[in-house]
């Protein structure tokens, strides 16, 4: 295994060498919740991965279809702050946001990719809605479950149990989501959603668009989507409380750009500068990956002057390069005026990698800033927000392969005049 800490061997090896790198490592959870190795994220370059990439960036995260699903999003996050504002209405209330930002971006995705909801009130099927809670439940559980025999193959002779539970668990995730496609493909449902997309698309394409690339889509879209947003959202609420006067320079720029008589839409978060600049702050100190998900070099070859032989398992430690000074100023620091320079750009640095680099970079991070920016700025813009007794947002990491707060999110909100006028 190499660990790459610097961005100037991050861009060597995902830029530049992006080729050679472009393979995954094949861990056993990739296998069975990854189809076999076939999915998008986890599938070996080439033609196949290609192709999957191809209809991702067509048929799934182009602004077309994004746009096509953005009533779902707006309809989800008008529920949480519906919810917010009934339990503090007149005085400050306290809160705890994390089950909240949880419920919403899993109920985001699965509008997007199914059409229904599965969290809260409304949903369409409640012993389905169960179901599925109970099995992301283990999935994540699993995902963040480091498995010593991906390291020393020769402990799979002693049968630990990990893998037997894994390809139980992925023959009830596959079940669940064969049922999605069928109920989709007999009631002909005109939901607008991923599904019924692709399931038109297969009708013209039936030997490229199989049920299994369409679940092997899903799968990726919910492990990848959810957790990943929620604990984005948690991190940057965490730090506006311990930052009082960047929450009000943010809510300033709001108000005067949106005003307090509509809400903030999606088309409005990328003129929104500072909002933005908070955004990629936040995924610079706590990025969702702080690892990115691990690359394989398919042949032998150098990085940085080192040999590294096809097969080591490269992870990028996007976390210290965040934080390295040699690269930004004050880099422990919460500054979100560092990116006033980049224009609302992301992409313009490879010394910002929350989304990776180069071939395999996440293909969803557009939905992901959208989901993550839209939610932040309706926080922003509906409600008062404080500290309980005053106490400083702990900021402990905890552990998991996403990186979540150690202690969830706690704090006072109270609804400013927008919220009484939209929803009482």
């Amino acid at each position: 295994m190499v660990v790459l800490s610097s961005s100037t061997a991050a861009e060597e090896c995902l830029v530049k060498n992006d080729i050679v790198f472009a393979n995954r490592p094949k861990f056993i959870i990739a296998k069975h919740l990854g189809y076999n190795y076939t999915t998008v994220v986890t599938s070996s370059y080439g033609d196949h991965w290609r192709n999957l990439r191809r209809i991702g960036a067509n048929e799934i995260f182009s602004s077309a279809r994004l746009n096509a699903t953005e009533n779902a999003r707006r309809d989800e996050i008008r529920r949480l702050l519906a919810r917010l504002s009934n339990e503090s209405r007149q005085e400050f209330a306290k809160v705890e946001l994390k089950s909240m930002l949880s419920d919403l971006s899993l109920n985001n995705i699965m509008r997007t990719v199914a059409g229904k909801r599965f969290y809260g009130d409304e949903v369409a099927n409640e012993e389905e809605a169960r179901e599925f809670r109970e099995l992301m439940v283990e999935i994540f559980k699993k995902s963040g479950t480091g498995n010593p025999a991906d390291y020393l193959p020769i402990l799979n002779w002693f049968g630990l149990g990990f893998e037997r539970e894994l390809k139980k668990l992925a023959q009830r995730m596959d079940g669940f989501l064969q049922k999605l496609i069928d109920e989709h493909r007999t009631k002909k449902l005109q939901n607008n959603s991923m599904i019924q997309h692709l399931l038109s698309m297969q009708q013209s394409d039936p030997l490229y668009y199989t049920d299994e690339i369409i679940k092997g889509f899903i799968m990726v879209i919910i492990l990848a989507g959810t957790d990943t947003s929620s604990v984005t959202i948690e991190w940057a609420m965490a730090n506006l409380l311990n930052h009082p006067q960047v929450l009000k320079k943010a809510r300033d720029e709001i108000d005067s750009l949106i005003g307090q008589e509509n809400l903030i839409e999606e088309a409005d978060v990328p003129k929104l500068h500072y909002l933005r600049s908070i955004m990629y702050e936040t995924l610079r100190l706590y990025p969702a990956a702080p690892l990115l998900i691990p690359h394989m070099p398919s042949s032998d070859c150098t990085i940085g002057g080192y040999d590294v032989p096809s097969g080591t398992i490269v992870l990028v430690n996007a976390w210290a390069i965040h934080r390295d000074p040699k690269v930004w100023d004050d880099p422990e620091s919460f500054k979100p005026e560092r990116f006033d320079d980049y224009g609302g750009k992301i992409e313009h640095s490879h010394k910002l990698l929350p989304f990776g680099l180069g071939r395999r970079a996440c293909p969803g991070s557009n939905l992901a800033q959208r989901m993550v920016g839209l939610t932040l700025g309706s926080l922003i813009q509906c409600f008062e927000w404080e500290r309980i007794d005053g106490k400083e947002i702990d900021m402990t990491e905890g552990k998991g392969t996403t990186m979540p707060k150690a202690h969830s999110l706690q704090a006072l909100c109270k609804a400013r005049p927008i919220v009484n006028k939209l929803f009482h």
